[in-house]
């Protein structure tokens, strides 16, 4: 019985130092989210054409917020040292001598990420996307299980199977659908999820986001074209186009 005084000490101090570090307004999960630029590609009037056969960097979202500091504005000069490989992993597909795309992540999502001290310049938040992309090396490991770019049709489950099996978590893997009634859908977005320790997760294990968050999220898939892929329809992982 001695040791249940000492033992509530500890875990009060635990719940507290939870408390610290998540707060109620703080974000829960962190989004890493992935784009295949041939699909984002093919999306664009007029289309974009970059000679990029790897998966690219869309964004690093967390699950609570949207441009949480209108007032803290992108400074390229401030990543200087990150660009090289920003330009090559987070590249801006529509504009790629312009800084306008990490600009705009910075400002919607990027800003409220920084709400967690370990986030909270532009240099931290930049450069942790940039090593999670790197650690989780999406492109590769597809390779590695020969999910690779086709012009034969893959089932869904054979994607989610791989990942599923390889990362240990569910991901968020999004499609574009042609029309109504195409007979496949074409394969655009990949995200995987991480807890503020930066542990892989469920991309669906999580319900806490608040209303208007949530709401945001879903307005921003339909506005970019992507939605969750249908579990019944074949996945077309288009190629690079050839040049004509």
């Amino acid at each position: 019985m001695k040791l249940c005084f000492p033992l509530l000490l500890c875990l009060a101090a635990a719940l507290s130092s939870a408390f610290v570090i998540s707060p109620p307004h703080m974000w829960t999960k962190l989004i890493l989210t992935h784009h295949w630029p041939s699909t984002f590609c093919s999306m664009e009037k007029p289309a974009c054409h970059p000679n990029i056969s790897y998966w690219t960097l869309h964004g690093l979202w967390p699950d609570k917020g949207i441009d949480c500091n209108s007032s803290w504005h992108f400074n390229s000069s401030l990543i200087e040292d990150l660009l090289p490989d920003m330009k090559k992993s987070w590249p801006n597909l529509l504009s790629p001598s312009s800084a306008s795309f990490w600009k705009y992540e910075w400002h919607k999502h990027g800003t409220c990420a920084a709400k967690a001290a370990y986030l909270n310049t532009q240099h931290k938040y930049f450069s942790k996307a940039l090593e999670l992309y790197h650690k989780l090396d999406l492109d590769s490991i597809l390779k590695k299980f020969d999910i690779v770019p086709s012009e034969t049709y893959y089932k869904l489950s054979q994607i989610e199977g791989v990942m599923e099996k390889f990362y240990g978590v569910k991901p968020k893997i999004q499609c574009v659908h042609p029309s109504k009634n195409a007979d496949f859908q074409m394969l655009g977005q990949i995200e995987i999820c991480f807890d503020p320790e930066f542990t892989l997760m469920d991309c669906e294990k999580h319900f806490t986001m608040e209303k208007i968050s949530k709401a945001d999220f879903i307005a921003d898939d339909k506005a970019s074209g992507f939605s969750v892929c249908d579990l019944n329809v074949p996945v077309y992982y288009p190629p690079l186009p050839s040049n004509t």
